[in-house]
């Protein structure tokens, strides 16, 4: 499997941590993406995520349904 490059690495760790810090599972995060009309099941989530590979969209969805209100990024 192909190394993560430094920014998909970053986008991981943003949604990780996010999920962490509001307490969101993935089958919670699943269930918020869905009140926001964004369809994805689990397991294809969690590849989502562990990949890196994802749209900068996908990403604003994520932070959005855990309610982020701020992020900070060094």
């Amino acid at each position: 499997m192909p190394e993560l490059t430094k920014w998909e690495a970053q986008a991981k760790r943003i949604i990780r941590t996010e999920m962490a810090r509001h307490d969101v599972s993935y089958a919670r995060l699943v269930e918020r993406l869905e009140a926001i009309g964004v369809s994805e099941d689990e397991r294809n989530l969690r590849n989502k995520v562990a990949r890196g590979k994802f749209t900068a969209a996908f990403l604003l969805q994520c932070l959005y349904s855990m309610e982020v209100k701020e992020l900070r990024i060094d």
